[in-house]
Protein backbone atom coordinates (compact mmCIF):
# COMPACT_ATOMS: atom_id res chain seq x y z
CA UNK A 1 0.00 0.00 0.00
CA UNK A 2 1.25 3.21 -0.69
CA UNK A 3 1.75 6.45 1.95
CA UNK A 4 0.58 9.74 1.28
CA UNK A 5 1.49 12.89 3.21
CA UNK A 6 -0.64 15.86 3.35
CA UNK A 7 1.68 18.90 4.18
CA UNK A 8 -0.57 21.56 5.85
CA UNK A 9 1.33 25.10 6.64
CA UNK A 10 -0.75 27.07 9.20
CA UNK A 11 -1.08 30.50 10.37
CA UNK A 12 -3.80 31.41 12.97
CA UNK A 13 -5.92 28.86 11.64
CA UNK A 14 -6.99 28.06 14.98
CA UNK A 15 -10.97 28.21 13.97
CA UNK A 16 -10.23 26.20 10.60
CA UNK A 17 -8.50 23.14 11.92
CA UNK A 18 -10.83 20.80 12.88
CA UNK A 19 -12.97 21.62 9.69
CA UNK A 20 -10.32 20.94 7.61
CA UNK A 21 -8.84 18.00 9.10
CA UNK A 22 -12.74 16.58 8.97
CA UNK A 23 -13.58 17.27 5.75
CA UNK A 24 -10.35 15.90 4.41
CA UNK A 25 -10.34 12.98 6.67
CA UNK A 26 -13.91 12.09 5.39
CA UNK A 27 -12.45 12.43 1.40
CA UNK A 28 -9.42 10.17 2.40
CA UNK A 29 -10.97 7.78 4.15
CA UNK A 30 -12.81 6.85 1.04
CA UNK A 31 -10.03 6.32 -0.72
CA UNK A 32 -8.80 2.51 -1.08
CA UNK A 33 -5.40 1.46 -1.46
CA UNK A 34 -3.36 4.13 0.09
CA UNK A 35 -2.65 5.32 3.81
CA UNK A 36 -2.72 8.77 4.38
CA UNK A 37 -0.92 11.11 7.23
CA UNK A 38 -1.17 14.59 7.64
CA UNK A 39 2.06 16.56 8.40
CA UNK A 40 1.11 20.34 9.84
CA UNK A 41 3.60 22.69 10.39
CA UNK A 42 2.87 25.74 12.62
CA UNK A 43 4.51 28.67 11.05
CA UNK A 44 4.58 30.72 14.77
CA UNK A 45 0.91 30.74 15.19
CA UNK A 46 0.09 33.35 17.74
CA UNK A 47 -3.90 31.69 18.40
CA UNK A 48 -4.74 28.38 19.27
CA UNK A 49 -3.98 26.39 15.90
CA UNK A 50 -1.19 24.17 17.85
CA UNK A 51 -3.30 23.24 20.36
CA UNK A 52 -5.93 22.33 18.43
CA UNK A 53 -3.37 20.26 16.08
CA UNK A 54 -2.28 18.56 19.27
CA UNK A 55 -5.89 17.45 20.43
CA UNK A 56 -6.56 15.85 16.67
CA UNK A 57 -2.98 13.88 16.85
CA UNK A 58 -3.94 13.05 20.66
CA UNK A 59 -6.56 10.99 19.00
CA UNK A 60 -4.96 10.28 15.37
CA UNK A 61 -1.22 8.60 15.15
CA UNK A 62 -1.49 9.22 11.93
CA UNK A 63 -1.39 13.19 12.72
CA UNK A 64 2.14 14.97 12.93
CA UNK A 65 3.41 18.04 13.20
CA UNK A 66 5.86 20.69 13.28
CA UNK A 67 5.75 23.73 15.25
CA UNK A 68 8.17 26.59 14.20
CA UNK A 69 10.27 29.30 16.95
CA UNK A 70 8.86 32.09 15.07
CA UNK A 71 7.00 32.76 11.57
CA UNK A 72 9.07 31.90 8.74
CA UNK A 73 6.24 32.21 6.59
CA UNK A 74 4.07 30.12 4.24
CA UNK A 75 7.71 29.08 2.10
CA UNK A 76 9.77 27.76 4.86
CA UNK A 77 6.14 25.53 5.85
CA UNK A 78 6.10 24.14 3.12
CA UNK A 79 10.19 23.14 2.69
CA UNK A 80 10.14 21.71 6.63
CA UNK A 81 6.94 19.30 5.54
CA UNK A 82 8.42 18.09 2.14
CA UNK A 83 11.84 17.72 4.51
CA UNK A 84 10.05 15.72 7.32
CA UNK A 85 7.86 13.59 4.82
CA UNK A 86 8.76 10.08 3.86
CA UNK A 87 5.60 8.86 2.54
CA UNK A 88 5.97 7.36 -1.43
CA UNK A 89 3.99 10.81 -2.64
CA UNK A 90 3.36 14.04 -0.81
CA UNK A 91 0.48 16.92 -1.23
CA UNK A 92 0.73 20.41 -0.47
CA UNK A 93 -2.70 22.02 0.90
CA UNK A 94 -3.42 24.96 2.82
CA UNK A 95 -5.64 24.55 6.06
CA UNK A 96 -8.29 27.33 5.05
CA UNK A 97 -10.61 24.68 2.73
CA UNK A 98 -9.69 26.53 -0.19
CA UNK A 99 -8.05 23.71 -1.77
CA UNK A 100 -10.35 21.20 -2.13
CA UNK A 101 -10.13 18.30 -0.59
CA UNK A 102 -12.22 16.20 -2.76
CA UNK A 103 -9.48 17.04 -5.85
CA UNK A 104 -7.01 14.21 -3.86
CA UNK A 105 -8.66 11.86 -5.72
CA UNK A 106 -8.14 13.59 -9.15
CA UNK A 107 -4.57 13.91 -8.59
CA UNK A 108 -4.29 10.31 -7.55
CA UNK A 109 -5.51 9.18 -11.22
CA UNK A 110 -3.17 11.53 -12.21
CA UNK A 111 -0.17 9.80 -10.24
CA UNK A 112 -1.41 6.18 -11.60
CA UNK A 113 -1.54 7.28 -15.11
CA UNK A 114 2.23 7.93 -14.92
CA UNK A 115 2.80 12.01 -13.80
CA UNK A 116 5.15 12.95 -11.58
CA UNK A 117 3.38 15.39 -10.41
CA UNK A 118 -0.85 16.31 -10.47
CA UNK A 119 -0.88 20.30 -9.81
CA UNK A 120 -4.28 22.44 -9.46
CA UNK A 121 -4.75 26.03 -10.98
CA UNK A 122 -7.86 27.97 -10.59
CA UNK A 123 -9.61 29.14 -13.20
CA UNK A 124 -11.49 32.04 -11.08
CA UNK A 125 -10.71 34.42 -8.28
CA UNK A 126 -14.09 34.78 -6.25
CA UNK A 127 -13.54 36.42 -3.17
CA UNK A 128 -10.54 38.28 -3.96
CA UNK A 129 -10.54 42.08 -4.76
CA UNK A 130 -10.76 43.26 -8.15
CA UNK A 131 -7.65 44.68 -7.91
CA UNK A 132 -4.89 41.56 -6.47
CA UNK A 133 -6.66 39.63 -8.75
CA UNK A 134 -5.43 41.74 -11.69
CA UNK A 135 -2.09 42.25 -10.30
CA UNK A 136 -1.42 38.39 -9.86
CA UNK A 137 -2.35 37.97 -13.59
CA UNK A 138 -0.02 40.60 -14.55
CA UNK A 139 2.43 39.06 -12.53
CA UNK A 140 2.31 35.64 -14.46
CA UNK A 141 1.71 37.32 -17.71
CA UNK A 142 5.42 39.34 -16.22
CA UNK A 143 7.52 36.30 -14.77
CA UNK A 144 6.62 34.24 -17.54
CA UNK A 145 8.33 36.72 -20.41
CA UNK A 146 10.91 37.37 -18.11
CA UNK A 147 12.27 33.74 -17.01
CA UNK A 148 12.88 30.74 -18.43
CA UNK A 149 10.63 28.82 -16.05
CA UNK A 150 6.86 28.95 -17.11
CA UNK A 151 4.67 29.29 -14.31
CA UNK A 152 0.71 28.43 -15.29
CA UNK A 153 -1.60 31.47 -15.17
CA UNK A 154 -3.52 30.34 -11.82
CA UNK A 155 -1.50 27.90 -10.05
CA UNK A 156 -1.12 27.48 -6.82
CA UNK A 157 0.97 25.89 -4.20
CA UNK A 158 -2.01 22.68 -3.91
CA UNK A 159 -0.41 19.36 -5.86
CA UNK A 160 0.89 16.12 -5.34
CA UNK A 161 4.29 15.44 -6.01
CA UNK A 162 6.34 11.50 -6.39
CA UNK A 163 8.92 10.85 -3.94
CA UNK A 164 11.53 11.40 -6.66
CA UNK A 165 10.23 15.39 -7.47
CA UNK A 166 10.04 15.67 -3.40
CA UNK A 167 13.60 14.62 -3.18
CA UNK A 168 14.65 17.07 -5.99
CA UNK A 169 13.11 20.14 -4.73
CA UNK A 170 14.86 19.35 -1.33
CA UNK A 171 17.76 18.99 -2.46
CA UNK A 172 17.87 22.53 -3.81
CA UNK A 173 19.90 24.68 -1.16
CA UNK A 174 18.50 28.17 -1.52
CA UNK A 175 17.56 30.19 1.75
CA UNK A 176 15.17 32.74 -0.54
CA UNK A 177 12.50 30.24 -1.76
CA UNK A 178 10.01 31.05 -4.30
CA UNK A 179 8.49 27.37 -4.75
CA UNK A 180 5.81 28.40 -7.39
CA UNK A 181 9.01 28.57 -9.44
CA UNK A 182 10.86 25.48 -8.17
CA UNK A 183 8.22 23.42 -9.05
CA UNK A 184 8.17 24.17 -12.23
CA UNK A 185 11.84 23.93 -12.08
CA UNK A 186 12.95 20.67 -11.00
CA UNK A 187 10.80 19.81 -14.30
CA UNK A 188 9.16 16.27 -13.94
CA UNK A 189 6.00 15.19 -16.07
CA UNK A 190 2.92 17.32 -15.10
CA UNK A 191 -0.64 17.42 -15.26
CA UNK A 192 -2.67 20.20 -14.45
CA UNK A 193 -6.49 20.40 -13.14
CA UNK A 194 -8.32 23.08 -12.76
CA UNK A 195 -10.71 24.41 -10.14
CA UNK A 196 -13.02 27.35 -8.85
CA UNK A 197 -11.51 29.39 -5.93
CA UNK A 198 -13.95 29.81 -3.40
CA UNK A 199 -14.29 32.27 -0.45
CA UNK A 200 -13.10 31.72 2.97
CA UNK A 201 -15.21 29.92 4.98
CA UNK A 202 -14.05 31.93 8.11
CA UNK A 203 -11.26 35.06 8.73
CA UNK A 204 -9.82 36.42 5.73
CA UNK A 205 -6.52 36.10 4.28
CA UNK A 206 -3.03 36.32 5.90
CA UNK A 207 -1.57 37.97 2.97
CA UNK A 208 -1.24 41.72 2.79
CA UNK A 209 -0.38 43.82 -0.18
CA UNK A 210 3.00 44.65 0.34
CA UNK A 211 3.23 41.04 1.68
CA UNK A 212 2.10 39.90 -1.83
CA UNK A 213 4.48 42.84 -3.37
CA UNK A 214 7.23 41.14 -1.67
CA UNK A 215 6.40 37.95 -2.81
CA UNK A 216 6.51 39.24 -6.37
CA UNK A 217 9.80 40.64 -6.06
CA UNK A 218 10.88 37.30 -4.68
CA UNK A 219 10.00 35.33 -7.48
CA UNK A 220 11.02 37.71 -10.23
CA UNK A 221 14.56 37.83 -8.58
CA UNK A 222 14.56 33.90 -8.31
CA UNK A 223 14.47 33.23 -11.81
CA UNK A 224 15.53 35.77 -13.75
CA UNK A 225 18.18 38.52 -14.14
CA UNK A 226 16.38 40.63 -17.02
CA UNK A 227 15.57 43.45 -14.60
CA UNK A 228 19.22 44.12 -14.42
CA UNK A 229 19.14 43.84 -18.05
CA UNK A 230 16.05 46.27 -17.82
CA UNK A 231 18.81 48.95 -16.10
CA UNK A 232 21.15 48.38 -18.92
CA UNK A 233 18.59 48.92 -21.56
CA UNK A 234 17.62 52.40 -20.13
CA UNK A 235 21.04 53.20 -18.84
CA UNK A 236 21.96 52.93 -22.57
CA UNK A 237 19.02 54.36 -23.91
CA UNK A 238 19.96 57.78 -22.01
CA UNK A 239 23.24 57.94 -22.67
CA UNK A 240 22.37 57.61 -26.18
CA UNK A 241 19.57 60.59 -26.17
CA UNK A 242 22.09 62.62 -23.80
CA UNK A 243 24.64 62.53 -26.70
CA UNK A 244 22.66 62.90 -29.33
CA UNK A 245 20.96 66.35 -27.79
CA UNK A 246 24.87 67.76 -27.15
CA UNK A 247 25.41 67.46 -31.15
CA UNK A 248 22.37 69.05 -31.66
CA UNK A 249 22.79 71.75 -28.86
CA UNK A 250 26.41 72.24 -30.92
CA UNK A 251 24.81 72.17 -34.01
CA UNK A 252 22.66 74.91 -33.22
CA UNK A 253 25.28 76.87 -31.50
CA UNK A 254 27.47 76.96 -34.77
CA UNK A 255 24.81 77.40 -37.35
CA UNK A 256 22.94 80.05 -35.25
CA UNK A 257 25.76 81.53 -33.16
CA UNK A 258 23.71 81.15 -29.83
CA UNK A 259 23.66 78.29 -27.09
CA UNK A 260 19.87 77.05 -26.78
CA UNK A 261 17.97 78.59 -23.86
CA UNK A 262 17.26 74.91 -21.62
CA UNK A 263 17.26 75.67 -18.25
CA UNK A 264 13.98 74.05 -17.45
CA UNK A 265 14.93 71.16 -20.27
CA UNK A 266 18.27 70.40 -17.74
CA UNK A 267 16.62 70.32 -14.52
CA UNK A 268 14.19 67.60 -16.25
CA UNK A 269 17.01 66.11 -17.88
CA UNK A 270 18.99 66.02 -14.71
CA UNK A 271 15.82 64.38 -13.28
CA UNK A 272 15.51 61.89 -15.32
CA UNK A 273 19.18 60.73 -14.79
CA UNK A 274 18.73 60.96 -11.32
CA UNK A 275 15.68 58.58 -11.42
CA UNK A 276 17.26 56.06 -13.83
CA UNK A 277 20.22 55.83 -11.62
CA UNK A 278 18.32 55.31 -7.88
CA UNK A 279 16.00 52.62 -10.16
CA UNK A 280 19.06 51.03 -11.20
CA UNK A 281 20.76 50.77 -7.74
CA UNK A 282 17.70 49.22 -6.67
CA UNK A 283 17.54 46.97 -8.62
CA UNK A 284 20.94 45.71 -8.05
CA UNK A 285 20.41 45.98 -4.45
CA UNK A 286 17.65 43.73 -4.56
CA UNK A 287 19.98 40.74 -6.03
CA UNK A 288 22.82 41.96 -3.92
CA UNK A 289 20.30 41.16 -1.06
CA UNK A 290 19.94 38.21 -2.46
CA UNK A 291 23.13 37.20 -2.61
CA UNK A 292 23.99 38.48 0.89
CA UNK A 293 20.91 36.57 2.46
CA UNK A 294 21.93 33.72 0.81
CA UNK A 295 25.43 34.07 1.52
CA UNK A 296 24.91 33.89 5.35
CA UNK A 297 23.80 30.26 5.30
CA UNK A 298 20.81 30.80 8.24
CA UNK A 299 18.53 27.89 8.39
CA UNK A 300 15.07 28.25 6.40
CA UNK A 301 13.52 27.21 9.69
CA UNK A 302 14.33 26.44 13.52
CA UNK A 303 12.11 23.73 15.08
CA UNK A 304 10.77 24.61 17.99
CA UNK A 305 8.55 21.77 19.01
CA UNK A 306 7.80 18.21 17.12
CA UNK A 307 6.19 14.82 17.19
CA UNK A 308 7.64 13.68 14.09
CA UNK A 309 10.11 11.55 15.70
CA UNK A 310 7.44 9.43 16.51
CA UNK A 311 6.99 8.45 13.38
CA UNK A 312 7.86 4.88 11.76
CA UNK A 313 8.05 3.23 8.72
CA UNK A 314 5.55 1.07 9.62
CA UNK A 315 2.96 3.63 10.12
Amino acid sequence: MKTVDLIVPCYNEGDMIDMFYEKTKEVTSAIEGYDFSFIFVDDGCKDDTLQKVKAIAEKDKKVKFISFSRNFGKEAGMYAGLKASIADLVTVIDADLQHPPELIKTMLEAIEEGYDSCSARRVSREGEPKIRSAMARSFYRLINKMSDVEIVDGAVDYRMMSRQMVNAIVSLPEVQRFSKGIFCWVGFKTKWIEFKNVERLIGESRWSFWGLFKYAVDGITSFTTFPLRIATIIGSLVSASAFIYMITVLVQTLFYGNSVSGYPTTIILLLFLCGVIILALGIIGEYLARLYMESKRRPIFITRETNINERSNNE
